[in-house]
């Protein structure tokens, strides 16, 4: 949150996206950003919704629809499910549900690899992939970080993190 929160307006729109158990959104709104969650999984939406209290939206990435509506795009490890070959077009959506000038956070497993473990692709990214990655869109990547796995059992996992800004 350290990196992403300071640049999105006080009282600010902020999409989370593959918002999961809502963890994310709810801390979100504690802190008094208007929160606007989606998943994909309609589990995953009823639960998030009972957390949350507000209707939590159940789309795929490639239905999001959303023009020009939020300050801030929150994705923590969702879009690393998009393969590859996918990735181009649903950011060009993210992009357009951006206001001017918004941040879109993003985070992916780090590495090159594009696999299938059970029935979920994981498509992994490093910094050499930043410029391919937002080269179908106008945002520019404006910070980037390599962080560890903080979950007990993935010791030595690394994530890439990115962040980037639509332009005004």
């Amino acid at each position: 949150y350290a990196h992403f929160l300071p640049k999105v307006p006080k009282d600010g729109s902020i999409l989370d996206l593959g918002c999961g158990s809502g963890r994310d959104s709810k801390h979100f709104m504690e802190l008094g950003y208007h929160v606007t969650a989606v998943d994909g999984s309609e589990e995953f939406c009823r639960r998030a919704s009972s957390l949350l209290g507000i209707e939590v939206k159940c789309k795929l990435f490639d239905e999001i629809d959303f023009i020009s509506e939020f300050d801030g795009v929150w994705d923590c490890a969702s879009l690393l499910h998009v393969p590859k070959n996918e990735i181009h077009g649903i950011l060009q959506k993210i992009e357009k549900a951006l206001k001017a000038e918004g941040i879109f956070y993003m985070s992916f497993k780090y590495g090159t690899e594009e696999r299938i473990a059970g029935e979920r692709t994981f498509s992994d990214y490093t910094e050499q992939d930043i410029p391919w990655l937002l080269s179908k869109t106008n945002m520019k990547c404006i910070e980037y970080w390599i962080s560890e796995d903080v979950r007990a059992d993935r010791i030595g996992e690394k994530w890439l993190n990115i962040i980037t800004r639509k332009p005004r």
